[in-house]
């Protein structure tokens, strides 16, 4: 079985991002860049498929500028096979990243996909769905734990009721959420090995996909400054302040 699984650079989790300040974007020059979480998540649970001997190959792809190679070696460090970027300059929305990957399976034929829940740049949680629903396939969302057989895999998925366990024919798409597991840390050996790896460079055009932006941001800007809290008396105060504000 090979499972091809898709990673995103993103902004650092532990960096706090600023807008510019003409409101155009948000400022990321000079900022450190890595894997977005939720995919690093996906790499690591193929990978376990992998040593489970439950996959036979693992693909890694990335979409974007040049620089996305890097994410994808750290991929490849965690012990995914190969890897392949689509690189491009153009802001690449979720409907477009969706079309990118379809042509990307259609391209590599994989039995499972698995992706993020959502990138913790935009946090669309849009792109697993919209693939499952551009190839027709069966998907399992905020997956928590996962467990391939015979042609099927099974997916426990957290929902607000709690947790629900579904049955899903591959090829599939599954989203991780971040109960599924824990990554490992890369060692230098594994990140010196990863930079022998194979790695594809593809472009959009080559895999005939329109990437036009179909949406158009009109402004960027930080969340207004909390103001300062007060202290009350008692509870009958606090339900007037709260009944005055219309909150109750």
């Amino acid at each position: 079985m090979k499972v091809l699984v898709a990673v995103k650079r993103v902004v650092d989790y532990n960096v706090k991002v600023r807008a510019k300040a003409d409101g155009t974007d948000v400022d990321i020059a000079n900022a450190k860049m890595s894997m977005n979480p939720f995919d690093e998540i996906a790499v690591e649970e193929a990978v376990r498929l992998q040593e489970a001997g439950k996959a036979s190959e693992v693909v890694v792809v990335s979409l974007g500028v040049s620089a996305c190679q890097d994410t994808i070696r750290t991929a490849l460090a965690m012990g995914a096979d190969r890897g392949v970027l689509v690189e491009t300059n153009t802001e690449l929305q979720p409907l477009a990243v969706a079309k990118l990957l379809k042509a990307v399976v259609d391209k590599e034929q994989p039995q499972l996909i698995i992706l993020g829940k959502q990138a913790i740049d935009d946090d669309a949680n849009q792109t697993g769905q919209m693939l499952a629903a551009l190839l027709g396939c069966a998907q399992g969302t905020f997956a928590s734990k996962v467990e391939v057989g015979d042609g099927t895999v099974s997916v426990t998925r957290e929902i607000d009721g709690g947790l629900e366990t579904v049955a899903l024919t591959l090829p599939a798409v599954v989203t991780t959420d971040l109960r599924l597991n824990e990554p490992r840390y890369v060692k230098l050996p594994n990140i010196m090995k990863a930079k022998k790896k194979p790695l594809d460079v593809l472009s959009p055009e080559a895999l005939g996909v329109d990437i036009s932006p179909r949406l158009k941001t009109l402004k960027v800007e930080e969340p207004p400054k909390r103001s300062a809290g007060i202290k009350v008396a008692d509870a009958a105060e606090l339900v007037a302040k709260l009944k005055a504000a219309q909150v109750l």
